[in-house]
């Protein structure tokens, strides 16, 4: 079962920062050789820009092939939560830890921030956090001042708190199981080294994980397959691949958990089917670097959440875009009407409206 997390009381009490450079460059690594005491009056506003990037992310935990008591991250967070004094230390040897982690051509060096969090409530207690940042580039702002009665404008370079490239949070919470933590990588250049490399973290299989996992799966696989079937004339809508991937939701919209046997055999019913399922679900387990359950219950709101997914956009090779709301998308041959024009030799689509909303 998923936590509840509320970020609305929590409070920055604590920072370690550091400047991560490229060993293979020859770039050092700096590190604070104090905490950076963080003002009464600050301690809200900054634990508010720190957890913004951490809402509705898919929960993870350390893990490690032989024991979690050899997870070094694990250990320095362990540290940490057990004593505030442990901050200093512990945060300068999470910096070392990605400085000899991020030797890949890659990986760009920036600046690390490293914060104790206090006050998270999860499940309605509250609880300890520490918050890992990376920014990899600085962007120009301005600031006005006034000085002898006049305003001066000044251009200063800093960290853009919406650009921030790398997150994670781990959350004083199942410590016994490698903590709850939250990750992002905003650079995609090769987040394997964020999230396994450095960090060690393996997703939390729960059930709104694994539904969430099996219906893309699933609706993409369908989209696929619908794709790669040959069309008659020109009688396929644009729109039907949002039908493939229809087909595939409903599957989970009627049961209360999920059975992949039961999946197979209901869902994709041919053995050829069933052969090239089980091929794209092991590229994207390889992918994902972990196997997946073969049963779970289906979380519904997750479910509703995917749903909204489905393709509502089509996107077509004059340079229009036609956009549908979930509601249209869910049933589009009710509004819209497809056909082909022989005079100009293209297909067309027809929309049925009563009034311009826009006016």
């Amino acid at each position: 079962m998923s936590a509840k997390i509320r970020f609305t009381s929590a409070t920055a009490i604590g920072l370690v920062l550091a400047k991560v450079g490229h060993p293979q460059r020859d770039e050092p690594l700096q590190t604070s050789k104090e905490i950076f005491e963080i003002a009464e009056a600050d301690q809200e506003l900054l634990a508010g820009i720190f957890l913004k990037p951490f809402k509705s992310l898919t929960p993870h935990r350390f893990s490690h092939h032989s024991s979690l008591a050899q997870h070094e991250m694990n250990n320095y967070s362990a540290a940490i939560f057990a004593a505030d004094d442990g901050l200093l230390e512990k945060g300068c040897d999470i910096a070392k830890r990605l400085y000899a982690k991020s030797n890949h051509p890659n990986i760009k060096s920036g600046d690390l921030c490293i914060s104790l969090i206090k006050d998270i409530d999860i499940d309605g207690q509250l609880t300890q956090g520490l918050c890992i940042l990376k920014s990899e580039s600085v962007v120009p702002f301005l600031s006005i001042s006034t000085r002898d009665g006049d305003l001066e404008l000044h251009t200063e370079q800093g960290i853009n708190p919406e650009k921030l490239d790398k997150g994670c949070l781990i959350l004083n919470h199942l410590a016994s199981k490698g903590y709850y933590v939250f990750t992002f990588d905003r650079t995609g250049s090769d987040s394997r080294f964020w999230v396994r490399d450095f960090l060690g973290v393996v997703p939390i299989t729960d059930s709104p994980f694994l539904t969430n996992q099996y219906v893309n799966m699933a609706v993409a696989f369908m989209e696929k397959e619908k794709k790669t079937k040959p069309k008659i004339g020109d009688d396929t809508p644009p729109w039907d691949s949002s039908h493939a991937a229809r087909d595939a939701i409903s599957y989970f919209e009627e049961k209360a958990s999920f059975s992949l046997h039961e999946f197979e055999d209901e869902v994709l019913k041919t053995p050829e089917a069933k052969a090239k399922f089980a091929e794209h679900r092991s590229e994207h387990e390889q992918a994902q670097g972990h196997k997946l359950d073969d049963s779970f219950e289906i979380s519904k709101k997750d479910l509703t959440k995917a749903k909204n997914r489905i393709k509502t956009v089509m996107k077509l090779d004059t340079g229009a875009e036609i956009r549908l709301k979930p509601a249209l998308a869910a049933k589009p041959d009710q509004m819209l009407e497809h056909g082909f024009d022989e005079q100009r030799k293209m297909k067309f689509i027809k929309i049925y409206f009563n009034e311009d909303l826009a006016d």
